[in-house]
């Protein structure tokens, strides 16, 4: 299996013991000047990989230790601004002809430096968005795409931060070590009225390595999307003849609250055993 990660750098993703064994095809820059070095950028991408792809015997194992990654930088650090959605589009256009299976997105989009661009609720149905409608495209195309819900909970926005209301994506909220959904997980529903977030994944401290290749606890949904990611991965592995839809649906469908989804767990925590089964 062949997973993309979309995000903001991976500082020492190259020199971290745990991640010695990873299979990385291909480390790409998209934010123009493009650098040579993903590895001396920002760390949240190397947590965000070390999620899937970290080994380190009798301590830690990714959800996907033995798939092949594709390392993309989309996102300036220092600014916010619409012009990261279009590299965003064009790692995901990467990602697209180098044949992903899956694609990982720890990122989102609301609020702007400049205020006049920042997103409404009203835009939150899937297309109105460059971001958000060239997410909506990917299953169509045979990848799926986990993206993380956001951290807006405990802000004004509240909401998915787009691609999180992209249409036949997984949206990934976050919960804590006792299945309770954290405080700063986003929101949903999307605008038209879809169940927002998807599924709920293990985001309220959650363990990561940090840029110094020590296991750490970090919150975020950032890291609730990784861990679903890699078993997504490894579900379709073994359900060779699925289509991405299908495979998003069985997610779904093994969610804990698949009956009774709502706008803070969506379809619940997934069962993947449930769902290889179903999928069977």
């Amino acid at each position: 299996m062949r997973i993309g990660i979309i995000d903001g750098g991976y500082m020492n993703a190259d020199r971290i013991p745990s991640l010695a064994k990873a299979r990385v095809l291909m480390a790409r820059d998209m934010v123009y000047p493009y650098g040579d070095d993903v590895y001396g950028e920002l760390s949240h991408g190397m947590m965000v990989l070390s999620c899937m792809a970290a080994v380190d015997s009798h301590k830690y194992m990714g959800t996907a230790p033995e798939a092949e990654y594709l390392l993309l930088r989309s996102e300036y650090g220092p600014t916010e601004s619409l012009y990261e959605e279009d590299t965003w589009a064009m790692a995901a256009e990467v990602a697209d002809s180098a044949g992903v299976d899956v694609i990982n997105s720890s990122l989102g989009y609301a609020l702007f430096d400049d205020a006049a661009t920042s997103h409404k609720y009203a835009e939150l149905d899937g297309v109105s968005t460059l971001i958000s409608r060239t997410a909506s495209m990917l299953a169509g195309k045979g990848i799926v795409l986990v993206c993380s819900a956001g951290n807006s909970g405990n802000d004004p926005w509240k909401k998915i931060t787009p691609p999180g209301d992209a249409r036949d994506v997984l949206t990934v909220g976050a919960v804590n070590d006792k299945g309770m959904n954290t405080n700063f997980s986003s929101l949903g529903p999307s605008q038209d009225g879809r169940v927002k977030p998807d599924i709920m994944a293990r985001g309220g401290a959650a363990r990561i390595y940090n840029a110094q290749g020590c296991i750490s606890k970090a919150n975020g949904t950032s890291f609730a999307s990784p861990i679903a990611c890699g078993l997504v991965a490894c579900l379709w592995q073994a359900l060779p003849d699925k289509t991405a839809q299908e495979i998003i649906d069985l997610v779904r469908r093994s969610g804990d609250r698949h009956a009774t989804p709502d706008n803070v767990f969506g379809y619940g925590i997934p069962d993947f055993w449930k769902a290889y089964q179903m999928g069977r």
